[in-house]
This record gives C-alpha cells, sequence and structure tokens, in this order.
C-alpha cells in the first residue's frame, strides 16, 4: 500500500494523512498524540527537529509503558503491589534501604537468590509481588507461583511426559517468585521435582522466595533432611535473606480499625 503525497495539503487533509500513515506504520501513539503535540509545538515555537523527537519519544515510551504491562500481566502475580504502597514504619524489621536497593535489579543481573522469611501478615508476599513487578517494569521476566502450584504442575507433566519441557519453561525466567514456600508438607517426589528447577536455575536465573518458616523449620515441608540442606543451600549462596518478623502487620491494622469507633464513641 501507498499513501498519495501531495504538497500544500489542508489542516483537516494532513490529519487523515498522518492517520492513515501511523495506522499504515503501526504508531498508535502518535496517531493518538500527534495535534496535542504540534499544538503545542506551535505555542512553544519548536524546531522540526525538537517537534520530531517529541513524536518519537511519545511513541517509545508508551511502547515501553506497553511492553511493562504486558511483563507485569505474563508474570502471572495475584494481585498488584509496589513498594510504594507498603509501610516500612508499620514493620521496622523491614529496612527501606535495602528494599530500593534490590529494586535496583542488580541482584538479578547477577543471577542471586533472594529470601524473605516471616509469619504471616509481615509484608513477605507484598515484597515478593513488588520487587518482581519492579523488575518486569526494568525489563526482566517474571513468574510468581505458590510453593504447592509449581509441585502439582510438576507431578502433573512428569505423569504426562512433559517434565523437561516444564522445567525448561521455569528455567527461561529471569526471577521465578515462589510465594507461600513452607506452608505445607511436600512428598519426597515432590520435593524432588522442585530441587530440579531450582538446580535448573542455579547461578544462571534469580529465584525469590518468601515462607513463614525460619530455615530451621523446614525439615517439616522437606521431610528429607539430606534435600533440605540442598534447597536451603541453593536459595540462599550469595543472596539476601530479608527476615520480616512476628509481628502481622494485617492483624495491627485490623485491630487498630477496629478500636477506631469505641474511641469515637
Amino acid at each position: 500500500m501507498t499513501l498519495p503525497r501531495q504538497r500544500g495539503l489542508t489542516e483537516q487533509a494532513a490529519d487523515a494523512a498522518i492517520d492513515s500513515a501511523c495506522r499504515l506504520l503501526r504508531l498508535p501513539s502518535i496517531r493518538n498524540e500527534f495535534s496535542d503535540i504540534a499544538e503545542r509545538a506551535l505555542k512553544d515555537q519548536m524546531s522540526y527537529r525538537g517537534f520530531l523527537a517529541e513524536l518519537l519519544m511519545a511513541e517509545c515510551d508508551d511502547r515501553s509503558r506497553r511492553r511493562s504491562e504486558r511483563r507485569i500481566k505474563a508474570a502471572g502475580f495475584p494481585r498488584e503491589k509496589s513498594l510504594r504502597a507498603f509501610d516500612f514504619d508499620a514493620n521496622p524489621n523491614i529496612d527501606a534501604a535495602t528494599i530500593h536497593t534490590l529494586a535496583s535489579c542488580e541482584w538479578i543481573k547477577k543471577s542471586q537468590p533472594l529470601c524473605l522469611i516471616g509469619d504471616s501478615g509481615t509484608g513477605k508476599s507484598h515484597m515478593l509481588i513488588a520487587l518482581g513487578t519492579e523488575a518486569a517494569i526494568k525489563g526482566y521476566r517474571v513468574r510468581y507461583t505458590l510453593a504447592t502450584k509449581l509441585v502439582n504442575e510438576l507431578v502433573e507433566a512428569a505423569d504426562e511426559k512433559q517434565l523437561n519441557k516444564t522445567i525448561a519453561r521455569y528455567g527461561r525466567v529471569d526471577l521465578l517468585c515462589i510465594d507461600e514456600l513452607g506452608y505445607m508438607e511436600l512428598d519426597r517426589h515432590g520435593a524432588e521435582l522442585l530441587f530440579q528447577v531450582l538446580t535448573e536455575r542455579e547461578e544462571k536465573n534469580s529465584v525469590a522466595i518468601a515462607s513463614n518458616e525460619s530455615f530451621g523449620g523446614w525439615t517439616k515441608t522437606f521431610t528429607d533432611p539430606r534435600l533440605c540442606a540442598a534447597i536451603v543451600d541453593r536459595l540462599t549462596f550469595n543472596g539476601t535473606i530479608i527476615e520480616t518478623g512476628t509481628d502481622s502487620y494485617r492483624l495491627a491494622s485490623t485491630r487498630a480499625r477496629a478500636e477506631q469507633p469505641a474511641k469515637a464513641g
């Protein structure tokens, strides 16, 4: 398809030509914003080069935003969580400076692990999802899953002779976020399959986990002591361990809300 080219187009004809060209070239942001940018350029007496730069940057920025949104969606997070929304004052066990350093994603670039350990309601899952979201925004491929869901998927894949394919799929993402590790006991077969995923990723891609059990209590989840030790080793070597504590932020918030009407009365 070739668009007709004419000199001295009317404003309406120029708008129609720009719209058609943007559709053909798949430039939706320029198509949607060129009129507003053109008005700003005229008002600010922008040069032709400056106007062209504004148009192209608008398209690039919007494409970057859409790519980030696709990566966040592909990660499979169960809900939206951000670092900005986390109340660091409510849990002094979580150091804001450490978390914001992790948000730079240098640890993912170095294929290092991250462990968030603490009781329910202390912010583990919030941190896991928020840091995973930061990684997706910065261009990393991220996958979130519950530990039991991952193990069940691996067991089904083994039964269907698809285990290698499934392990390879989990091995390719830059960051694998495993939530609720330690909540349920795993049989030896399930634990061995999870170990294979961790081995596949060892020193090649990062793993971040959230667990309500200290490492000493993982023998309840991984009943084979040697296998348990090997898994802990893979999740901690050259990694960052953050202990989120035992005081539930959610419980404290619930109690505070419950007390407010009583105080008001």
